[in-house]
């Protein structure tokens, strides 16, 4: 398969196996992954979900995994600052107006102001899950006690309100969406309160906000109840978040069955059928309405074992990353999926890939991961990091964007801080809250390595901590340095990616015989004790990424980097504001010219700078870095390709 190119073909194909198998000093064994090998939701560490189908492979608490340098945690820190500037008082003001109860702050702007129909969403739902998350990562108690707070005052909201409904907004919105008059998307919102208190019991212990959450799902059950199943249908054709997936989670914490009932009301009859029976009818969806909704059928699979679900959610992955993606993972073209499977050339915009939609496909990775293991899926999840949700971050301030545009010659657009607060500012928050939560993957008797960040894992039921050293993706490789308490029998799984069609591993310093084929996991079974250390080396080499319907549109990548020429300034004004540039503001960039036989020969490494490249025999000047290192200058992702003539 072509090195570069993210195609269906490659992504979908089964994994390729290792090179060899081979008995090396002290029984350690390298070979390929053969079968793939669960995760329930936890709290504090300990698993405490109902799952009829449990993951065969299960991520570490975020608390048994620390970030050590490097681009994660550039991010992680530059949303940790922001998650702090945001005051209590201002978070709460609409809920307190709502519920009677006086409030003098200052209200938040955007889609946090007043007037807005979406107000709550964030401030009462992706704050508390950040939070959360942020505390479970880093220990961060003075966050956690923002928090708390947050939630306490929500909780008097609620019984102002009486009936477990909570929101910012009057309950008349619920019933203009049962009457089908317009209305934004009130259990949009509703999911995002719900999920925030969730993770707060989940990752905080706080017992209050799991309270919180269960009267709220009370309410949604009384609201859902009285409509037939035909009045249901037609409610969810507007937009309703993750409904189905919190009252699955709800679930799995307490073990209440009507909470499961309660989110099959969620289930899109008009979309999931045709996934399930492997139609592609995707074309016009809005895109983070729906990824949303598979996400919710996964985690139905998982604690129903209803099989269809998970055809559902395999079907639509398999469309989505191999049909329906550009070079950075992300997907969606003004939101919505406008074209048929694979038609992407003409669909470069500055309103591509919104950013709430990478997050959720890299959530639904995670399930699918868990289920059935292959290095595919986090072939895909490294890309969609590494470009999509590191590239729309701002170091500086933790603001973040909507929409990653795609379009050669526009720039990035990062939120207000305190008057901008979108969707994609709470998935954002979250995301970056997080970024320890795939590193590694386990099961009994198996460590899986999916991602080169600096990191240390404590994993205290095996004796075991591991430290991986690594400048990646400046260095190009790792180094896993073990610590046991006792010497240890275990699979240590290193994922070997498409992208690395060279490669060799040490152990102690010696040499391994055998590798493994790029797109596959590589094991090494071994007793080990402390001390011993792993080095991978994993060589990156420029590839092209072209569209599927046409060739001579590429990108330029560098391992699993999306590069991007870098040109002049822009100001503040345009970094700051609105959604995206206009498509009056574009700037001309040049076509390329190009030998066919070696599509990656325009562009030359850097003798001194690991990550800088240059344009060679171009109409002008061009120097690349990784998308992610662009921040406020105008770019070019993809280009126009001529054949150079000889």
């Amino acid at each position: 398969m072509p090195i570069g190119k993210f195609s269906r073909r490659q992504f979908i194909g089964a994994a390729a196996a290792a090179t060899g198998t081979a008995l090396v000093p002290e029984t350690l064994q390298a070979t390929p992954l053969q079968d793939p090998v669960v995760d329930t939701l936890q709290k504090n560490g300990e698993s405490v979900g109902y799952e009829k189908v449990p993951w065969k492979v299960r991520p570490f608490p975020l608390k048994q995994v620390r970030l050590g340098g490097g681009p994660c945690k550039v991010a992680m820190e530059a949303d940790r600052r922001y998650l702090h500037s945001l005051p209590p008082n201002r978070l709460l003001h609409t809920f307190r107006i709502n519920a009677g109860i006086p409030s003098s702050a200052q209200p938040l702007g955007g889609w946090e102001a007043p007037d807005c129909e979406l107000r709550g969403h964030y401030a009462g739902g992706h704050y508390l899950s950040a939070a959360a998350l942020m505390y479970a990562s880093t220990g961060d108690e003075e966050l956690k006690k923002n928090a708390d707070t947050v939630v306490a005052e929500l909780a008097q909201c609620q019984d102002a309100l009486r009936s477990g409904y909570l929101s910012a907004f009057p309950m008349e919105f619920f019933d203009r969406l049962r009457n089908r008059e317009k209305v934004w998307a009130p259990f949009y919102t509703i999911h995002k309160i719900m999920a925030g208190n969730l993770d707060m019991y989940v990752h905080c212990g706080n017992e209050h906000a799991l309270n919180v959450a269960e009267k709220m799902a009370g309410w949604v059950a009384g609201y859902t109840g009285p409509l037939s199943y035909d009045h249901m249908q037609r409610v969810l054709g507007t937009e309703f978040g993750g409904m189905g997936e919190v009252l699955c989670n709800l679930y799995a914490v307490t073990g209440k069955s009507h909470y499961l009932e309660v989110a099959q009301s969620f289930d899109k009859k008009l979309f999931l059928d045709p996934l399930a029976e492997h139609r592609d009818e995707l074309k016009g969806l809005h895109v983070n309405t729906h990824i949303p909704q598979v996400i919710a059928a996964a985690r139905y699979y998982e604690l129903s074992g209803d099989r269809r679900h998970r055809e559902s959610a395999e079907y639509f992955w398999d469309e989505v990353v191999g049909e329906r993606s550009y070079c950075t993972g992300g997907t969606s073209n003004h939101e919505s999926w406008n074209t048929d499977p694979g038609k992407l050339a003409g669909e470069l915009s500055t309103n591509t890939t919104e950013c709430c939609c990478a997050y959720n496909m890299m959530k639904l990775t995670r399930h699918l991961f868990g289920w059935s293991p292959n290095a595919r899926l986090m072939d895909y999840y490294e890309r969609t990091l590494f470009n999509h949700r590191l590239g729309t971050i701002n170091p500086e301030d933790g603001t973040m964007m909507y929409y990653l545009p795609l379009a050669s010659g526009y720039w990035k657009t990062f939120g207000k801080p305190f008057d901008s607060l979108w969707c994609c500012t709470g998935t954002g928050s979250e995301e970056y809250a997080k970024l320890t939560d795939t590193i590694y993957f386990h099961d009994d008797d198996s460590l899986y390595v999916n991602l080169y960040i600096d990191s240390q894992l404590e994993w205290p039921e095996k004796g075991l901590s591991i430290r991986q050293e690594t400048r990646f993706p400046e260095e190009q490789g790792s180094t896993l340095t073990i610590s046991a308490r006792n010497p240890a029998q275990l699979r240590i799984n290193l994922r070997i990616p498409y992208w690395a069609q060279k490669g060799s591993v040490k152990i102690n310093g010696a040499a391994l015989p055998v590798f493994a084929s790029p797109g596959s996991y590589l094991t090494l079974t071994r007793v080990w004790k402390s001390g011993d250390k792993i080095e991978l080396d994993l060589p990156m080499e420029l590839h092209i990424d072209s569209m599927p319907d046409d060739e001579t549109v590429q990108a330029v990548m560098y391992g699993p980097l999306v590069l991007a020429a870098r040109f002049d300034a822009v100001s503040k004004e345009m970094t700051y504001g609105d959604y995206e540039p206009k498509a009056s503001q574009q700037y001309k960039v040049p076509e390329i010219v190009a030998d066919p036989t070696k599509p990656t020969a325009w562009v030359e490494r850097d003798a001194k700078q690991p990550l800088l490249f240059h344009g060679i025999e171009q109409s002008q000047p061009l120097t690349l870095v990784p998308l992610n290192e662009v921040i406020h200058e105008r770019y070019a992702v993809y280009w126009n390709v001529n054949k150079k003539t000889v």
